[in-house]
């Protein structure tokens, strides 16, 4: 499931001999939010003093790196070297991508605990006095997780996640929007059912 606080509370009220196992792509997205959140106060202090080093790259810092053509990886690399706060971000959420690599519980768990310790460490460490830190969004990702550890980690016991369902939930999404929308929900449903059957379509 994702993090939903109702979600989990329901599940640990009426299903309580069940393991929660937080889904990794939904996990994965409130860390690419965090990125984009630094991103996004970077560029409102850097467009006060006229620099544009960050426009035009909202999303480069959200791709995974070895998923970018040599050309933006160059740039995303340009951006990363011309703000520090959004290299740490960034560099902290690549080394939590490595989590997913791993092999067993035990071993989950200590660079979980690792990572959310450097993540608090940093933020601290750009925090000026009486201030408040240009990588807060770090800071409060760091206790997300740390509230959320348990079913992170039971993703390691499972080795389970949503992505076939939300590839079912943009499959429908998809059809509605081409449709733009259904009147008729028995037609609608009838659709549904034969949504995965259907390879091909007329265009024209």
């Amino acid at each position: 499931m994702d993090m939903s606080k109702s979600y989990k509370s329901a599940f640990e009220e009426y299903l309580p001999e069940i393991d929660i196992v937080f889904d990794r792509f939904h996990l994965m997205q409130i860390v690419n939010k965090s990125v984009d959140n630094v991103r996004k106060n970077q560029q409102n202090v850097l467009d006060k003093e006229g620099i544009k080093t960050l426009k035009g790259g909202r999303f480069l810092p959200l791709w995974n790196y070895e998923k970018l053509d040599p050309l933006k990886q160059e740039r995303l690399q340009s951006m990363l070297e011309a703000n520090e706060p959004l290299f740490i971000m960034h560099s902290m959420k690549e080394q939590l991508r490595l989590l997913w690599t791993l092999s067993n519980k035990d071993e989950a768990r200590a660079y979980l605990v690792d990572w959310i310790l450097e993540a608090i460490s940093v933020t601290n460490d750009h925090t000026p006095l009486y201030g408040k830190s240009v990588l807060s969004p770090l800071k409060r990702l760091a206790f997300t997780l740390m509230r959320h550890y348990r079913g992170i980690l039971n993703y390691f016991k499972h080795f389970i996640t949503n992505g076939r369902a939300e590839g079912i939930n943009n499959k429908i999404k998809t059809l509605k929007r081409q449709a733009y929308g259904y009147r008729d929900m028995e037609y609608f449903k009838l659709r549904l059912h034969h949504l995965h059957k259907q390879k091909h379509q007329l265009v024209g």
